[in-house]
């Protein structure tokens, strides 16, 4: 089974709808972590649990305590606040197969360690061919603002970001439920 862990504070909500939608659709065993409770989360955790309840009734289940069970496989997973207090609870938790959505370079190095698929939001995939050269370039980087020398400036999340994310999420997630 398919399970997919999302750094949520990290993950822009219009994302996130394009995950939960394929959560949805395939059942997937999800996990959002973040330091604070997400509506959005919330409410599709609701949708999913009602949509797989009528399922079940369609099904023919009219066991009331059978259909009061049936629960989405959503979860929003609450961290104490501080730093990498969600990235933490990713690594300790996370087993391959998984696949683990995040924007953070030091958390997707230590997902990839542990032999998860890693995507960022943007559509890049983070894999141990790549994960040192990302990793070392962060690192300089880091040292040049610090140094005064480099402003980060950060692409607006627009409909080209967008579609790079989902189309690298659908392509991953159908190579990980072929499998």
């Amino acid at each position: 089974m398919v399970k997919l862990y999302i750094d949520a504070d990290s993950c822009p909500k219009n994302l996130r709808q394009i995950v939960l939608k394929a959560i949805m659709r395939h059942n997937l065993v999800s996990f959002f972590v973040a330091d604070r409770p997400l509506k959005d989360i919330e409410i599709a955790y609701q949708e999913h649990t009602s949509l797989l309840r009528k399922a079940a009734k369609e099904a023919g289940e009219t066991d009331a305590k059978v259909l009061r069970s049936i629960k989405s496989t959503i979860t929003m997973v609450i961290v104490q606040p501080g730093m990498d207090s969600a990235d933490d609870w990713i690594v300790e938790q996370a087993v391959a197969p998984a696949m683990a959505i995040t924007h953070d370079i030091p958390l997707a190095s230590r997902l990839v360690e542990k032999g998860l698929t890693v995507l960022d939001d943007r559509g890049k995939t983070y894999t141990r061919e790549n994960m040192a050269e990302r990793l070392s370039v962060r690192n300089a980087m880091t040292e040049f603002r610090e140094m005064g020398l480099f402003a980060e400036k950060h692409e607006r999340m627009g409909n080209k970001q967008i579609k790079a994310f989902s189309d690298a999420f659908d392509t991953l997630l159908t190579a990980m439920l072929k499998q």
